[in-house]
């Protein structure tokens, strides 16, 4: 794998024994199978799709199943479980840690412990914990401790608290305005404009944020203390996946608002069976050099700077 190769944002891993859990209670991620997965199976498929570093995370349903206590302990095995897996290959996998929220005071128990004795690469947070959104202030001493780490936040949708509609799964329709709703809830109530050193990615491209950033300007009426520019500039501080999300359809919003050092190329592997057509739509978009190699590399450079080229 060539020092040019990309390094994906948005790449899940399923431990044995997690899959074990959700398979024993009949979990999925809103409706959408459990697919297969090791971690040979992922070098496999990154090598076909020309990627050297996959920065993985926990997706839906996340470690929070029943109670606390059970999330705290899922959460430390996952995070042990997926370090010793960065420790084994550094070259080819990373690590967004997972926490057991709504779980507050664990949550930032497994932050603090993940980032400062696991040395993973960030943090990952589901869009809502138990219909609680991540703006909620209730949750303020967590970002509190990240921004004290200038962690690196991805943000990775979950079902809503909504019905699910028949014949569409959450990830197929759901997790696109999940996303949307947690960004905007996040900026709205202040977690950007009060925490400027942590850098939070969003998935597959933001949702419609981009699409619709202008409208959401109007927030500005509801939430006191904001002003239409101080929503656009923080909707603006986001990062933002490819997952999913590199068509010509999507991809003229997303770089007609993203800040040009802010977007990086995800894959949504396993999950994503499609993944392969959406990284050959990126791949054959009209993107000069600079840019294609920002997206595929040199922005997430900037995040992860242990896999700098060398």
């Amino acid at each position: 794998m060539t020092s040019t190769a990309r390094i994906d944002t948005h790449q899940h891993l399923i431990p044995p024994a997690y899959r074990k859990l959700l398979d024993d209670r009949g979990l999925t991620a809103g409706g959408w199978p459990t697919p297969a997965w090791d971690p040979q199976a992922a070098i496999n498929t990154m090598d076909d799709q020309s990627i050297a570093t996959g920065i993985l995370s926990l997706s839906a349903p996340g470690v929070h199943l029943a109670d606390d206590a059970e999330g705290r302990n899922l959460a430390r095995q996952v995070n042990e479980y997926h370090a010793e897996l960065v420790k084994s290959r550094p070259d080819r996998f990373g690590q967004f840690a997972c926490v057991p929220l709504p779980d507050i005071d664990g949550s930032v128990g497994e932050a603090v412990y993940a980032l400062d004795e696991l040395h993973a690469d960030g943090v990952v947070l589901l869009s809502n914990a138990g219909g609680k959104y991540l703006g909620d202030k209730d949750f303020e001493p967590l970002w509190a401790e990240l921004n004290a780490r200038s962690a690196v936040v991805f943000i990775h949708p979950t079902e809503p608290p909504i019905q699910m509609l028949k014949g569409l799964p959450s990830p197929l329709l759901d997790f696109p305005f999940d996303t949307t709703r947690t960004a905007l809830h996040m900026v709205a109530n202040g977690v950007m404009s009060r925490h400027t050193r942590i850098k939070v990615i969003l998935s597959h491209a933001g949702g419609f944020l981009p699409y619709a950033a202008y409208r959401f300007t109007g927030a500005s009426q509801f939430n006191p203390g904001t002003t239409g520019e101080s929503i656009m500039a923080d909707m603006k501080r986001f990062y933002f996946d490819t997952a999913l999300s590199s068509t010509p359809a999507a991809l003229p919003s997303l770089l007609a608002f993203a800040d040009p050092t802010h977007i990086t190329f995800g894959s949504d592997f396993p999950f994503a069976p499609a993944s392969p057509q959406f990284t050959a739509m990126l791949d054959a978009y009209p993107l000069d050099e600079k840019q294609r190699h920002a997206i595929n590399r040199g922005n997430a450079e900037k995040l992860f700077p242990r896999l700098m080229s060398r």
